[in-house]
């Protein structure tokens, strides 16, 4: 391995991160503080990718979906506070509607007595109508929980198996898994639990709701995250002399006689490049595999283009007057069997709304392949009659503004079988590593919190090839509680007598 020396005589190593998220931005700003000569790349217009947010041409703001910002997410909130940033709102509540009304309301649990997981969850989360002997039904899931440790052999054993049979064969009720279960799925994995892998849902509803008791509270920006975070993050960056460039759309690697990428090409343009850092989501991945004779050359990156990605439909909404929405952030089913949906209250939520002589809303639709083809005024008219539905003060009111924004193929599909062809960060070319929320960590993060984590260790594995500089401190998930620790020690030594005295034959 070559080590370098930076000097007059030896310039900083070339690095170039391809894709301007969470986890671009974070593996751009790492290096860029250790003095690599870093240049991101941005296909789209402005850095962001999908959480950027822009203005329309009337001047008002809009985004591609509201992201949340959970209780677990330790190195975003790290991230902001080094950054001097006041992006926030406090923490909020949440509730859940159905076609029926109100279903489901959450407290901020970090607020209510501490009870070992999950019995603050179960307790605490107030349900209208789900009966508790459904609610019950859940315990023998339990098993799932404390034998999926996010360990490769867990991701494989769960992973062939969608989240409906998983749901199924520890027997949860019909209703707890439609009522509760499923839009879990819906707006956590994007996708039905019949097409959803059982690994990847143990891993989602764990990290956020079920490890420890405050995982399921949520601040959300009080903005677009372009404007409260990503704007001030990238000039952080271009002060410290990263170059960030825009619509710069990669289409192949330069390889030289040693079989190592040397270059990254831009249309006509190449960036010189000592290491390669890819940090784009799975679609925009597979684009550049389809242009890219280097990446096509590897089996590994041939089996990305057998990952799928779910569409996402973000509606924003004025109205011409003040409606009473009682909490805001709010998730919806049973209006469709395969979409789920949320809605939140941007008059609660975002700063320049808060003033706004009537309501702005913003419903955003996951799995939403059917709703894609709609006109805009029917997808108006659709998620004012949904929202009457929940709330029947928007029957009255009049639409006076509106925005929708069609997301094809925009966040990862975790299918079942999808395990097997996801990428790791280190990749067969020595000097090309992987990151983004769809590549395999150990961390045991999701969403936001996991792709710019896995920037960070993208860049950490840059330091350890060239030997500069130090490695950024990636603060790991809340070790489990004491007792599930226990379980997981007597399951695997159970799973470890199973694997001497029985033969190893079955499916996995």
């Amino acid at each position: 391995m070559k080590r370098y020396e930076m000097s007059a005589e030896s310039p900083a190593p070339k690095i170039v991160v391809v894709g301007a998220g969470w986890a671009g931005l974070g593996a751009t700003y790492h290096l860029a503080q250790q003095g690599y000569d870093v240049t991101l790349l941005e296909a789209g217009p402005q850095p962001g990718g999908l959480v950027a947010g822009w203005k329309t041409a009337g001047g008002r703001s809009v985004e591609a979906g509201i992201h949340g910002f959970w209780y677990p997410y330790k190195n975003i909130f790290s991230l902001v506070k080094e950054l001097g940033l006041d992006p926030f709102t406090p923490w909020t509540r949440s509730c859940q509607y159905s076609p029926a009304g109100l279903e489901v309301e959450s407290p901020i649990f970090q607020n209510e007595p501490l009870l070992p997981t999950p019995l603050g969850t179960f307790l605490y989360t107030r349900f209208k109508r789900l009966p508790l002997v459904d609610r019950l039904s859940a315990l023998p899931l339990l098993y799932a929980v404390l034998d999926f440790d996010n360990s490769d052999a867990a991701w494989r054993r769960y992973d062939r198996v969608t989240a409906r049979e998983l749901f199924k064969q520890f027997g949860v009720s019909a209703r707890l898994y439609r009522d509760a279960f499923e839009p879990m799925l819906l707006v956590g994995l994007f996708a039905p639990g019949e097409q959803c892998s059982a690994a990847a849902a143990l891993g989602m509803l764990y990290y956020f709701i079920l490890a420890h008791q405050p995982d399921f509270d949520v601040v959300w920006c009080r903005g677009t995250v372009g404007e409260k975070i990503f704007r001030p993050w990238v000039e952080r960056l271009e002060k410290i002399g990263a170059k960030v460039l825009t619509n710069q759309r990669v289409t192949d690697l330069i390889v030289d006689s040693n079989n190592r990428p040397t270059g990254v090409v831009c249309g006509n343009e190449i960036f010189e490049a000592d290491a390669v850092i890819f940090a784009v989501g799975v679609t925009g991945m597979q684009k550049i595999i389809s242009s890219s004779t280097a990446l096509q050359s590897r089996q590994e990156f041939r089996d990305v283009m057998n990952l799928g990605a779910v569409d996402v439909l973000a509606v924003r909404l004025w109205f011409d007057r003040k409606i009473d929405i009682p909490l805001p952030s709010n998730a919806c089913f049973g209006f469709s069997s395969t979409t789920g949906w949320t809605f939140f209250d941007l008059n609660a939520l975002h700063d320049e709304f808060r003033s706004e002589p009537g309501t702005v809303v913003e419903a955003d639709f996951y799995h939403a392949n059917q709703l894609i083809p709609l006109k805009d005024e029917e997808i108006v008219a659709l998620v004012q009659r949904d929202l009457a539905t929940c709330i029947p003060a928007f029957r009255e009111a009049k639409v006076i503004d509106s925005s929708a924004i069609r997301l094809s193929r925009a966040v990862t599909h975790f299918a079942p079988g999808s395990y097997q062809y996801l990428l790791p960060a280190v990749t067969s070319y020595d000097n090309v590593f992987m990151s983004g929320d769809w590549v395999v960590t150990r961390h045991g993060s999701w969403s936001q919190e996991k792709a710019y984590v896995t920037g960070l260790e993208a860049a950490n594995l840059v330091v350890s090839r060239f030997g500069i500089g130090s490695k950024a401190a990636v603060i790991p998930v809340e070790a489990d509680e004491p007792h599930i620790q226990v379980g997981r020690q007597i399951n695997q030594f159970a799973r470890s007598l199973t694997k001497t005295f029985l033969p190893d034959f079955w499916l996995p």
